[in-house]
């Protein structure tokens, strides 16, 4: 109920909050086709901070479209690829790579 009445009261924080949840769902339901429209809606409000975010979009539209839309995703290897630097990390000024080469063989 609060959230209902800030969002009232404040025009700009209701119009920011659509368009969050908007491309949320974009996200989630992988409606990338959706992205040229989510734009123009934005691009019509006065909201600076989502207008940075959309130049940064549009930069590369073709992939970010295409990551919204298509299946396929590099989860799994970014997974393996953060498991390593946490292990490099704990290893920090110890040993070369090597060690690190071990550690990571023992701990997969």
């Amino acid at each position: 109920m609060k959230l209902k009445s800030v969002l009232a009261g404040c025009p700009e924080l209701d119009a920011l909050t659509r368009h969050v949840r908007s491309f949320g769902q974009m996200l989630t339901q992988r409606q990338g086709e959706r992205l040229p429209d989510w734009i123009a809606a934005v691009r019509a409000d006065e909201l600076p901070s989502l207008h940075t975010f959309i130049s940064g979009l549009e930069r590369d539209l073709a992939v970010v479209t295409a990551g919204l839309t298509l299946p396929w995703s590099s989860s799994v290897v970014e997974g393996h690829v953060n498991r390593i630097k946490m292990i490099r990390r704990q290893m920090y000024g110890r040993a070369g790579f090597n060690l690190l080469h071990k550690s990571v063989l023992l701990a997969g």
